[in-house]
């Protein structure tokens, strides 16, 4: 996926928290009046989980609320105090404890990788406190890691319980971050947690690079294991690593050939090109759906080939890349067992949670 540095004012997230009447509107609005309409109608509708949107429920919906409440009071601790005594270390050691760790503390994939400085933010836009300030991070190494998020939960989307999961998996990759954080900075190195609202960088750029898996058609990382049921997390830092190589299993032939997410996509957000270039998920089409479901969606997730069977299960623990049969086995084996789309239909929780 080709990366360009952008400005965290522009994302959908950000312009959804503007204030009518604030300065930060003003200024925005003023520089982009293009936009003004559509937020303003987007923002009109009921905010996420809120009372209103198709899927509110007045217990399970407080659930992301909580989860999400819970990053905002954690967030300022992204970044701390650095130990002044350096612990010395060898680079190649160092890499392979900290690879173990992120493991050990709950991720499924990691990665290292250089921070390009395309993929850090030019400006940030999430919050008031520091809007339109200029994002200056130094540091050189990035440390990429993914967590789970539950099958059988995904494969209820669009209904309440995905933003449970999903703010849940937010949870579990901020915890994985600090603690790796707070490792680094005792070691006498800088390090910072990019987290759910606390982001400086672009996450995607910078887990392809460090070999996680690829960008889909659905502008998601999507990986051989776990296809697009993931979140992802990053540590930054100055501490020297040893780096990982990005890796091709063919997931562009696949997503061509496939268009799961381009027919199943309730805001029609996703491009149906077979040009690569023009891959992307519009935002605000995207974002207008959540508003109007009152979840995140999650059905371009769910509905990945990979995000139900992993080739490893279909083809064997060798597998290394797609060709034209096991595209083609792999859509048919889909198929035969999804349909359209898979869709859990119980309710949840279930009982056994």
């Amino acid at each position: 996926m080709k990366a360009k540095k952008i400005d965290e004012r522009d994302t959908m997230f950000s312009r959804a928290g503007l204030v009518k009447g604030s300065k930060e509107y003003a200024y925005y609005y003023t520089k982009h009046p293009n936009r003004k309409e559509g937020d303003d109608a987007i923002r009109s509708k009921p905010d996420l989980g809120g009372l209103g949107s198709a899927m509110y429920d007045p217990v399970h919906s407080k659930l992301a609320d909580a989860n999400f409440k819970f990053l905002s009071h954690i967030r300022t601790y992204s970044e701390g105090r650095v130990n002044p005594v350096k612990t010395q270390v060898d680079t190649q050691e160092i890499t392979n404890l900290l690879r173990n760790l992120t493991l050990h503390y709950g991720a499924v994939k990691v990665g290292m990788t250089k921070v390009d400085p395309i993929h850090v933010y030019s400006h940030r836009g999430r919050h008031m406190e520091n809007y339109g300030e200029e994002v200056n991070l130094t540091h050189e190494y990035a440390l990429v890691f993914a967590v789970e998020m539950d099958r059988e939960i995904m494969n209820r989307a669009p209904k309440v319980a995905i933003s449970m999961e999903t703010s849940k998996a937010y949870v579990d990759g901020a915890t994985v971050g600090m603690q790796l954080s707070y490792f680094i900075r005792e070691l006498g190195y800088e390090a910072r947690n990019h987290m759910d609202g606390n982001y400086l960088v672009q996450c995607l750029p910078l887990a392809e690079s460090a070999g996680l898996g690829q960008a889909g058609r659905n502008g998601m990382m999507t990986t051989l294991e776990y296809g697009s049921r993931i979140r992802l997390g990053v540590v930054t830092t100055s501490l020297p690593l040893v780096l990982d190589a990005p890796i091709d299993f063919g997931m562009e032939d696949l997503c061509k050939a496939c268009k799961k997410c381009v027919r199943t996509c309730p805001g029609k957000a996703i491009s149906s090109s077979d040009n690569t270039d023009d891959w992307y998920c519009n935002q605000e089409k995207c974002y207008d759906r959540w508003r109007s479901l009152g979840t995140d969606c999650g059905i371009c997730l769910a509905v990945c080939p990979l995000s139900q069977d992993s080739p490893y299960e279909l083809f064997g623990r060798d597998f290394t890349s797609y060709d034209e049969h096991t595209i083609k086995e792999s859509l048919e084996h889909y198929n035969k067992n999804y349909g359209i789309r898979p869709f859990d239909k119980r309710p949840w929780p279930v009982e056994e949670l």
